[in-house]
């Protein structure tokens, strides 16, 4: 359907397709009319010494998107992306569901991120899945969000077993830490021009469409600056589940720690500082969260705030 327009598309810039044993190093990429590095469906692959320049302004001009791979390191790279850095990917909706082709075993070390979107992110096509990702000593410097969890009803995937440590971040404008289950539109309690009461009545059921995010460990992140430290924003019908913060500061913040929608968050030695007075940490319709050992086992839709 799109060949008689081909010629006017905007195609990524380097794609690898069904590939074995790959090794990208060494060799700078710069302005991609779409996506900049696309492997796609491949095994073993390496990225290594690789720089990535795209313009702040780029649209849907992602440094690297890494889609149903297995087997991947990426190490010791230099984006600077118009849309997100470090992208892991396994297809969108039900096409990726049949393609089922988890993005799985990879490992993230000694990157930094320039601007761009988000510094590591996962989604929003992840509807194959992600699972099995190590990421380790990561610079984020001045993209729009830290680290980055995105989807929405109809991807369905299940996204699990994901070690992040030693994150530095500086000049972050919004999270440094976000898990959006509402990509491109608002949870409950977050549009204030939004019926909660009516949302509440119409849940839809878990099927295969509705994604999962769970078994997420995440420790010893620095942030310097940012919009809001950390955003949970789960679904109702399929909470965020098992979600363990470590040693995570975040100073000169505007805002603190907001979970909705999220079962088992375990949070030890986490510190806020604001740039206002007010609590550094507001939650609402949470379960089984628990701060440096003392357990809340449930807090409803009327929220509570504390401080850390």
């Amino acid at each position: 359907d799109w060949d008689y327009m081909r010629d006017w598309l905007r195609p990524v810039l380097l794609s690898f397709i069904k590939c074995n044993k790959v090794l990208l190093e060494g060799a700078t990429f710069k302005n991609s009319p779409s996506w900049c590095l696309h492997p796609l469906s491949c095994e073993n692959i390496t990225i290594n010494k690789v720089t990535v320049s795209n313009p702040w302004y780029s649209q849907n001009g992602d440094a690297l998107d890494l889609e149903s791979c297995n087997k991947a390191l990426i190490v010791n790279n230099s984006f600077d992306a118009g849309d997100d850095g470090i992208c892991l990917k396994s297809g969108k909706d039900e096409q990726g569901r049949k393609r089922g082709e988890p993005c799985q075993n990879v490992i993230v070390m000694n990157n930094t991120v320039l601007h761009g979107h988000g510094g590591f992110v996962v989604g929003s096509e992840m509807s194959g899945g992600v699972n099995n990702i190590y990421v380790d000593n990561c610079t984020f410097m001045g993209t729009d969000v830290g680290l980055r969890f995105k989807s929405n009803r109809g991807r369905g995937g299940l996204v699990e077993n994901i070690y992040i440590s030693n994150i530095n971040m500086i000049n972050i404008p919004n999270e440094a830490l976000i898990f959006n289950l509402y990509y491109g539109g608002k949870g409950r309690g977050e549009d204030p021009n939004q019926d909660d009461k009516k949302v509440e009545t119409n849940i839809p059921p878990v099927t295969e469409e509705t994604p999962i995010f769970r078994n997420i460990f995440i420790k010893d992140v620095t942030c310097n600056g940012a919009g809001r430290a950390v955003f949970f924003n789960g679904l109702p019908e399929m909470r965020i589940q098992n979600i363990n913060m470590e040693n995570i500061i975040v100073s000169n913040a505007k805002e603190g720690v907001v979970l909705s929608e999220a079962d088992e968050v375990n949070m030890k030695n986490i510190k806020i500082e604001l740039l206002k007075d007010g609590n550094s940490l507001k939650m609402q319709n949470v379960s089984n969260v628990t701060i440096d050992g003392k357990s809340h086992a449930e807090i409803g839709a009327a929220g509570e705030e504390l401080n850390f």
